[in-house]
């Protein structure tokens, strides 16, 4: 049995057929090859597969096809606009806060997450907002720093 599924991801309408058990992970690499989302513990622990969906950050390993009908989806693809680095990802650079990079996806969808309805976040809001994501290479300093250092309108 096959669902049809219409939503919003970076901003364009897609319409696609897919079977009902898929996770939005799935979809994301596989049908739309929008490969900036990671898998990495496939439980909704480690956090590399968080996208922004409807405005909230969200594990997409755990998000199933028909929960993504009408909703708006961001992704770290969606960040980057007219072939250039949004803010943060520059302060990622800026401050070291990518080493190995493989939960910087993650990190950043949380990040424009919570600086979308926080812009001016205190440290201990940082460091709640990127709870559910593990980092093994930077010690979460030069990403907590990077994240604090913004730059008026997230958008």
């Amino acid at each position: 049995m096959t669902i049809e599924l219409n939503f919003t991801i970076n901003e364009k309408k897609i319409t696609l057929k897919t079977e009902p058990n898929r996770r939005l992970l799935d979809i994301l690499r596989q049908e739309l090859n929008l490969t900036g989302t990671k898998e990495g513990c496939a439980i909704g622990e480690c956090g590399a597969c968080t996208v922004v969906m409807n405005g909230k950050a969200v594990n997409s390993c755990l998000v199933l096809a028909p929960q993504i009908n009408g909703a708006e989806i961001l992704t770290v693809e969606g960040l980057e606009k007219d072939q250039r680095l949004h803010f943060l990802q520059e302060n990622f650079l800026k401050h070291g806060a990518v080493q190995c990079g493989f939960c910087t996806p993650g990190m950043l969808m949380s990040a424009y997450a919570l600086l979308s309805k926080n812009p001016n976040p205190t440290e201990a809001e940082v460091k709640e907002a990127i709870a559910g994501n593990l980092c093994r290479c930077t010690g979460y300093k030069q990403i907590i720093d990077a994240i604090l250092e913004t730059e008026g309108d997230i958008k």
